[in-house]
This record gives C-alpha cells, structure tokens and sequence, in this order.
C-alpha cells in the first residue's frame, strides 16, 4: 500500500488477512476519498501476476465473507499503441462503466515497451475523468476567451530499465455511470516519420477496471429513522436514497448514538455523503466525533438520482449503534402559464393530439399554478426548453416562448438543458447571454446566471454570491447595465441534466440582497457544437472514435496551438506563410531544366510525365499550407494523389530511359508500371513500398540491360569515364542527398526549407542521370521533310539507319 514492491514470501495468515483487508477498502485506508498515493507497482510475471490478481478478488470476498454481500467484477479493454502528444488525437481514450452500488473501483494500469536499443525510457501520463473525457493540457497552452476547463486528475508511469510497469489505483465510493481514461507520452519533437521506414519503440498501454459492488444496498426513505450497527466486524455501512426533482434541501441527522449499549455523545463515527468522481469531489466528509449534533444539511442536491451514504465507524474495536434519518425539502415551481393556454387552444381542434407531440418534446404540464411560498426556501419558475439533435454531438436548445427570457428578482428562473444522453459529452456546450437594458428597470441591479449540472443552484442570495451545490459546483456569469453580454464555453460537459439559474439581486446594496421586484429581459442562446468555433482559421474540427464512442477535438496549424487553437505564442505571421508557400511552389519550377533536356532529346513520354510532376507539385503544396496562404484549383485529395503518383512515376520513367531499352520493350514498362504504381497509390497512398518498390524494379532492370549491353560490347557501360565522372556520379550524389534530407532531416518547423531542397536535388539528378539523346539521328528529324526527299530510316533488329 505505501508503494513498494509486492515480493513473494511467507507471512503469518493475520497479518495476510489484514493486508488483504486493507487492500479491499476495509483497514486503515480512511474515509474513502480518492487515495492517489494508494499505488502499487506489481513485478511483470505475466501469468503470476494475473494469479495475484485473481487472489486478490478471492479474499476480497473472503475478508467481506462476515458482513453484506459484495460482487467483484473484472473489465478490461484491448491494449492499444501510444503515440507522442501533438493535439488531443494522439491521446488514446478508454471508456469504462462502473456500476451501480459500487464501494470500491481499483484500477490497474499496464504500461509496457517493446525490447530494442531504440527503446528511451519515457513515462506514460494517465488521465481519469468520471462523466466526460478528461479535458488536458499537456502543453502548457492557453485556453481560449470564455473558455472554462477544469484540470484532470493524472499519474505519470515511468517506463525506466522494466519492459512493463503496473500500477495501481484505489477509488474508494465511486461515482456510478461511465469513466474515461486518456493516455499518451511526452510531447512529441516534431520529426516527421515516413510511414514504414520508422524504427520507433512501440509503447503499449491497457487499463483494466476492478470493482467491488454491493448486493441489495438499504434504502434509506425520508422521515424514516434507521437504525444502524457498526461491529469489528463490519466497520462500514452502505444506504442510499433517492432524491426527487424539484428538491431544494437534503438534511442528514444521526441521533441516539451508543457504544456497546450504553448512549454516547458525540457519535464516534465518519459520514461520507455522496461518491467520488475525478476529478471534481462529489463527496461530502462529516465527523461526528466533533461535533454533539451530528446534521449535515445540503443545498441543491443531485435530482433524480440516488444518493450513496457511507457511515464508518472511528474505532474497529466498539460496537457502535445509531439511527440516521433524512428530510427532504421540495419546492413546487412556478408553472409556465402560456403552455397552458398554448394546450387549450390546440385541444381544441388536434382532438388530443397535441398532448402526445408535446409529451415528446419533453414538455411537463401542471395543472394546477402554484405562487412562490415564503417558508424561507426559494422557489423557482420552470422555463421549457426544446432540445433539437442537429447531429453527432451537436445539439441546440430552444426557448419554446422566444429566445428572451423574462427574469425576476422575486425568484430564479431555470432552464433544463439535457445533456444525459450519453453521446453529448464529447462535445463543448456554448452559453451566450444578451441583456436587454432597456427592460431593466434598476440601474443597480445585477443579473446572475448559473451553468450547472445535476440540479439548478436556488441560493443565489446568499452573501456572498457563489454558484455552489452541495456536491459539486457551477459556472457564474454576471451581466448589468455596464455589461451587457456573457459568454460561457464548457469543453466535454459531464453527462447529466445541466441548468441555467437566471435571476435579479442588488450585491451592493449595503449587504442588502433584496431588489424589489425588478425585471430585465434577456436573452439565451444555448448549442452544443463539436469544437468552438469550429476551430478557428488555424484549425481543423475532427470527429475522432475509441470502441464505438465519438468525440471531437481541434487539430492546430501555422504554429497555433490550445484547445480551441486560439492560443498565438508561436503562430507564424502572413509574411512566414507566404515565404512558405512560395518555396514550395516555385522550387518546382527546378523541373523546367528536365523538361527543355527531356524535349530536346526527343524524350517526349518522360517530358509528359516531368510536366505533370512539376504541374501537381506546385499546386498540391499551393493547397497543402496551413495558414491563409491558401489556393486549391480542385479537391485537396485530387491533388494529393496526382502530386504522389507523378513523383513515383518520375522516379520510374527516368531510371527506365537510363537503361536504354528497346523503344518497344520500354513503353510496354512504362504503362504497367504506371498502371501498377497508379493501383498501389489506392491502396496505401503513403505507403514506403509505393516508393521503394519501383524505384527497385527499375534499378534492377537497368542493371540487367547494362551488364547485358557490356556483356556483348565486352566494354564497360556506359563506355566513357566522363559519363561516370561529370554525370551518372553527380546525379546519383544529388539523389542521395535527396533521400537523406527527406527521409531524416525534415521536422513540420523546417518542412518548408528541406522539402524545397528535396524538390531542387530531385529535379537536378534528373538533368544529370537522364541520358543523351542518339548520335545517329537529329532530334528533329521530321524537319529534313521539308528540305530534301531523303530521310534516315532506322533499322531495328540492328540499331543503324540508312538512307530511305
């Protein structure tokens, strides 16, 4: 438990049985609250760790044998390949269930790398996020205007001499309902890698989920005591109870406390209320040995949900008995007028029907107007709010009467955003709030609104003014007279019933909350969208998937960086962009020199083939570049595939004319390996055989037809040492260098100055490896038509011309 290494060994069967328990949540582990430091790193055995683990789950049970009666439960999820952390994307994301009534979530991480000099030592970061994918920031970079992110729980796992690390991590009381764990390594340094041609490590990563529920947990009903005993046996005790909409206060009371029949007080005991979530606290830790009236009182309680209370007991040797008795509070909200009288106008001729559409649209109906109470406790006027699923992730919320909203100083307003569905949290809820001035009619007042989920935040008046539950808290926006507008972005919301509290108080009224009864209007604007503002400029919005579940994240360019690529510390000017498109456009007019040679050597096939290459290549990169330097002629994909295949093509065309084929025999080469280059493009377009492969079907064919012209010359081929010396040397020179720079030097802060490089040195090994034209004939022959009636006819089977 303190972190060290479990070795094998003999130890007596207490104190077996103890560390057991201990480990199974019921020794000295404490309250429950999420125990960060309760790691422990596991040798790598393969299958005597899993045995480990299987014991593990057996005396879990053992130990539990005495008291209630717990279910361990085991989930894992295939291993998946991390990658170096640029943008979100690169974070590989599991999704995990944890069930209902669950006392005890154990996760174990496996971290592993592959055997191999190439393999660092690294670390693997851990991110742990209930409800929602973790929102992280391994950059360090800013968020963007508006934009509220609450920082993830996370653990680094150091990958150091071990081929494979395992750690472990106790959540004691966790919340219910899907976990989410991202995963990645460092930063990544930028080296572009061809696909491959990497000699990389490969790093691994698997979560895997151990829970601990209990069976048949007790309800705990309102204004009902319920009597409890704590033994050395059983040390802890598990109720629940629901809590219904429309709740406002939720008090707890723990009374007629005694310890081994004789009344005690204060009680010696720890109540938790609440479970605990990551990494926000949805638990509340109340000591009742310090205290003579053991009560805790909840504002705003989670509705519609049930609520875990655990009572430990302080000391594992009494025998400690007590009722604890809940109360409830319920408000009954202010109904929405018109919808009534939208109802009786419409039943009036749809003969009921209308009843049913609004039952869809999610739309209670209360027959009966209540007024607000004056019992101390603020009621609340219901504001129906149409939910409209545009598309994946993507939602907007509607105010059935208008977009304003007629808010009041006498109670808050609040607006039921839904977001349970599951499938909305890997989006970014977008607020927008408009104050009307005219329509408020106190200079003075202020209007305060409250993002929140679980349940409406009703206590806004109290001094001073927070947007706080119970259990967990909300986002606060102000607007007055000065400012008119607020603004709010939530990044992956947690999957709950989310809601804006909307209402009027005067904070600088000498402490004085009361305003009156003062009103403004305003008006509410509520989206759930994939990314904030779809990215900006310098962004790109990409839905991403892991097991099914879908999520969206912003992948940055031009030097921007941040959730929402807002973030300019190291953003490239216009002027940078511009530099950068010119390079890589015009260096491709270095295949001109190619072209003129090709031509006037009556290589018109490979003259074609160089024109398309220099035509794409100047076209795709003019499309290709990440700021607002941008000029696409057609579909970035077409060019893409035309600028890949050209440059394949070149390379083959260009070794086939250096082994001087039978004009026949050469064509027939240059069609099917273009036909089969074209086919392997499809495929894997970025593909290293796609490269490689023709580049060593042509050199070996080239080989072949040297050595077989030598053969029958009994001379070297090419015959001259100046052939070798001034061209087929300094052509090959120029084509390494090429591959160097492309293959190991290019990073995405240099790739406009090394793929330039790599367009020039490419384009000059052409000048000097393509071959002369044929001594024996003019390349232009066709001009001697019109100047004599004789022309040079060339003999195929002997390779001479003679006069025809």
């Amino acid at each position: 438990e303190d972190g060290n290494l479990v070795e094998g060994g003999s130890e007596p069967a207490a104190d077996r049985a103890d560390r057991w328990k201990r480990r199974c949540g019921e020794g000295s582990q404490g309250p429950g609250v999420t125990v960060p430091t309760a790691m422990m790193l596991l040798p790598p055995q393969g299958l005597g760790w899993f045995l480990n683990l299987l014991l593990l789950v057996l005396e879990c049970g053992w130990a539990r044998a005495a008291g209630p009666t717990y279910v361990s439960e085991y989930y894992a999820q295939t291993p998946q390949k991390l990658a170096l952390y640029s943008w979100y994307g690169n974070a590989r994301l599991f999704v995990f269930r944890v069930p209902e009534n669950t006392v005890l979530l154990r996760w174990i991480l496996q971290a592993s790398k592959g055997k191999g000099q190439e393999c660092q030592n690294t670390k693997v970061t851990v991110h742990f996020r209930a409800g929602a994918p973790p929102v992280i920031n391994p950059l360090e970079t800013k968020f963007g205007k508006n934009t509220v992110a609450l920082p993830s729980f996370n653990l680094s796992i150091p990958l150091m001499s071990t081929v494979q690390s395992n750690t472990l991590l106790n959540i004691s009381n966790p919340v219910s309902g899907d976990w989410f764990i991202a995963a990645h390594l460092p930063k990544d340094d930028g080296k572009i890698e061809i696909k491959g041609f990497s000699n990389k490590c490969s790093y691994v990563f698997q979560p895997q989920m151990l829970v601990q529920r209990l069976i048949n947990v007790p309800v705990l009903e309102p204004n009902t005591p319920f009597k409890l005993i704590l033994s050395p046996i059983d040390q802890v005790s598990h109720l629940k109870i629901f809590v219904p909409e429309h709740t406002v206060e939720l008090a707890i009371h723990l009374k007629n406390c005694a310890i081994n029949n004789r009344p005690v007080e204060p009680c010696p005991v720890l109540l938790l209320i609440g479970s605990n979530a990551l990494p926000n606290s949805h638990l509340k830790i109340v000591n009742c040995s310090e205290s003579v009236v053991c009560r805790k009182v909840l504002d705003s309680p989670p509705w519609m949900k049930w609520l875990q209370l655990t009572v430990e007991s302080s000391n594992t040797n009494w025998i400690v008995s007590f009722e604890i008795e809940a109360y409830l509070t319920v408000c009954t909200p202010v109904d929405a007028g018109f919808l009534l009288a939208m109802f009786n106008n419409f039943t009036l001729s749809s003969n009921g029907t209308v009843l049913k559409d609004l039952d869809m649209l999610g739309i209670y109906i209360k027959p009966n107007k209540t007024e607000p109470n004056d019992s101390g406790k603020s009621c609340f006027r219901n504001q129906p709010v149409l939910r409209e699923a545009v598309d994946v992730v993507s939602v907007r919320f509607y105010v059935l009467n208008g977009p304003d909203v007629l808010v009041r100083s006498e109670y808050p307003i609040i607006l039921l955003l839904n977001l349970n569905t599951g499938r909305d949290n890997g989006g970014t809820i977008m607020l927008d709030l408009q104050l009307n001035k005219t329509s408020l009619s106190n200079e003075n007042a202020t209007v305060f609104a409250c993002l929140s989920a679980g349940s409406p935040v009703m206590s806004l008046s109290v001094n001073p003014i927070n947007c706080r539950e119970a259990l967990s808290w909300g986002y606060l926006l102000k607007m007055n007279s000065s400012i008119l507008s607020r603004s709010l972005h939530v990044p992956y919301p947690e999957t709950d019933r989310w809601y804006l509290t909307l209402q009027i108080l005067c904070p600088n009224n000498e402490g004085n909350q009361t305003c009156g009864k003062v009103s403004a209007r305003v008006t509410v604007s509520t989206v759930l969208n994939p990314c904030i503002g779809d990215c900006g400029v310098y962004g790109e919005c990409r839905l991403l998937q892991s097991h099914g579940y879908l999520y969206a994240a912003c992948v940055c360019k031009a030097g921007w960086n941040g959730w929402s690529c807002t973030d300019d510390t190291n953003a490239q000017s216009y002027g940078h962009q511009l530099l950068a498109a010119l390079l890589l456009t015009l260096s491709n007019l270095m295949f001109i020199p190619p072209i003129v040679i090709a031509v006037h050597r009556y290589y018109l096939v490979e003259a074609s083939v160089y024109c398309f290459t220099m035509f794409f290549s100047t076209f795709y990169h003019a499309c290709d570049q990440p700021g607002i330097a941008v000029m696409c002629i057609m579909e970035y994909d077409t060019l893409q595939y035309c600028d890949f295949l050209g440059s394949v093509v070149s390379v083959w065309v260009t070794i086939l004319c250096m082994a001087r084929l039978k004009s026949l025999l050469k064509y027939v080469f240059f069609i099917l390996g273009t036909l089969l280059i074209a086919m392997s493009m499809q495929l894997d377009r970025r593909g290293l055989w796609n490269l490689v492969g023709p580049c060593l079907v042509a050199i070996c064919i080239m080989i072949i037809a040297w050595v077989s012209r030598g053969v029958k010359r009994r001379h070297c081929y090419p015959p001259t040492w100046k052939r070798w010396v001034f061209f087929i040397l300094p052509g090959i020179s120029a084509a390494l260098i090429a591959i160097a720079v492309y293959g190991f030097l290019e990073t995405k802060e240099n790739y406009y100055y090394t793929h330039s490089i790599w367009h020039i040195l490419v384009a000059g090994s052409v000048v000097f490896l393509l071959p002369p034209g044929k001594k024996h004939i003019s390349p232009w022959v066709w001009t001697q038509k019109f100047t004599c009636g004789y022309q040079l006819c060339p003999d195929v089977k002997e390779d001479l011309y003679i006069v025809c």
